[in-house]
């Protein structure tokens, strides 16, 4: 017998259950939550900022905007936003209750608790009505989704005619001897940098596994023009380690 039930999708590079996916991710970032932003540091030397501040200049706010942060987790693209363009207002939006209470307990959060509301929600089946955002955001947190092809059709959902998506992920460095090099730092440094920082070395190696999994930059922008995006284009940062992918919704 076949059927969704029975569908299988990928945990690192173990095969499971998609109906098990979900709590297992959840596991994974509920064990970091309290590291997680010292471990983004320690991970990229820091980069990882870099690369969300990238993304708010491709982004452009502009003021009276709406922005909806998908795994948002501790808000940092939020804060980014919000920053950027006054009149501005921002959601984040995080399955993972842990990271948002983290995320509530920073500086910045109190200092813009009016104009940024924290929800619990899946990114396969969003808490929020038809076109409501102008702005879809989505930063190292697609990989993590059981069917991304259903976060992306949400995203196009809750977006308004003409709002845009953008997601920043990790993704392939197009030279085979660099991207060599770069698994053995991820693989070989990562999980055991995670378990003297957190004290949980298996969850790190997920992590790794997770961004070796997911799809390169054009399959990628592919599946985010079937979704029913235009003018979908992508930008590399530092070499392909990870990449922006933009789409609007026309």
């Amino acid at each position: 017998m076949t059927g969704e039930s029975n569908a299988t999708t990928h945990f690192g590079f173990r095969d499971v259950p998609e109906s098990e996916k979900a709590g297992m991710v959840h596991g994974v970032f509920t064990s970091v939550a309290s590291k997680y932003d010292v471990m983004n540091d320690l991970m990229s030397m820091g980069i990882h900022r870099i690369w969300k501040d990238a993304m708010m200049d491709w982004l452009a706010p502009r003021p009276g905007q709406r922005l909806l942060d998908v795994a948002g987790g501790t808000g940092d693209v939020a804060f980014r936003f919000l920053g950027r363009a006054r009149d501005t207002s921002a959601v984040v939006c995080d399955m993972t209750e842990s990271m948002l209470i983290e995320g509530r307990q920073r500086a910045e959060a109190g200092a813009m608790a009016e104009r940024l509301d924290w929800v619990v929600g899946d990114a396969m089946a969003l808490p929020f009505a038809d076109s409501s955002f102008d702005v879809y955001t989505i930063s190292f947190g697609i990989r993590n989704v059981v069917r991304i092809d259903e976060a992306l059709r949400e995203a196009y959902r809750v977006l308004r005619p003409g709002g845009r998506l953008m997601v920043l992920e990790f993704s392939r460095i197009p030279n085979d001897l660099m991207q060599w090099a770069y698994d053995r730092y991820s693989f070989n440094v990562i999980p055991a940098m995670g378990q003297a920082v957190t004290g949980d070395r298996d969850s790190y190696q997920y992590l790794v596994e997770s961004i070796r999994k997911f799809p390169d930059q054009e399959t990628f922008a592919t599946m985010i023009r079937a979704a029913g995006f235009g003018q979908v284009k992508y930008r590399n940062l530092t070499m392909g380690i990870a990449a922006l992918h933009s789409g609007w919704k026309i």
